[in-house]
């Protein structure tokens, strides 16, 4: 079974080339909402008063991603922070707070976390989000899955209408969700098919 973590549980997490030498901190996880996936991130300096870093960490240096640290081969996997952020990418950045729509027009709520596979993919699985009353749910935190994500004027995200029947109330319970949304997903094309085939 595929473990899952939040974005959020990144932050501060300290990075470490394979020989020990702390080189610096997370300070924001970067996400390509098109492509689905962690771009990297930006850091920060060690300590209470260290403030942001002009080096950046692209997501494909990254060796391991560890319960308390990054691990990367050595300091020369940090790069300029444009590697990360790049200049006019509409799709990349803070998606924190960003409304929630679905691919008919409503919208259900707004991002409140990121969630992501563990471990060297950077693969986003799906949303923590704030839901609204268009959810129609007593608990106002949900959990949804991504489906094929899309960035609308690169501020709100855009999930499948049929995402909503596979919401979690924690992350334990989500990967569950993720498999049986992924089986739907899968068999709407047999159907369309079948519909097709009977009308010819």
């Amino acid at each position: 079974m595929n473990a899952y973590m939040l974005a959020s549980e990144l932050t501060k997490r300290v990075v470490v080339t394979l020989s020990g030498e702390a080189v610096a901190q997370v300070r924001d996880t970067v996400f390509d909402a098109r492509a689905g996936r962690i771009t990297g991130f930006t850091l920060s300096g060690r300590g209470l008063l260290a403030g942001p870093l002009k080096a950046s960490l692209p997501f494909c240096e990254v060796h391991a991603v560890g319960p308390s640290a990054v691990m990367i081969p050595g300091e020369a996997a940090l790069e300029k922070r444009e590697a990360v952020i790049g200049a006019g990418e509409a799709e990349r950045g803070q998606v924190i707070g960003a409304p929630v729509l679905t691919d008919q027009g409503t919208e259900i709520g707004t991002i409140q976390d990121v969630v992501v596979e563990a471990g060297r993919s950077g693969r986003v699985i799906g949303f923590e989000i704030a839901a609204n009353e268009n959810l129609d749910r007593e608990q106002r935190k949900a959990f949804i899955p991504r489906g094929e994500t899309l960035a609308v004027s690169g501020r709100a995200l855009v999930v499948p209408a049929h995402a909503r029947h596979f919401l979690a109330d924690d992350l334990p319970s989500f990967s569950a969700q993720v498999e049986a949304f992924r089986a739907h997903r899968a068999q709407p094309y047999a159907d369309t098919a079948t519909a097709e085939g009977g009308q010819a």
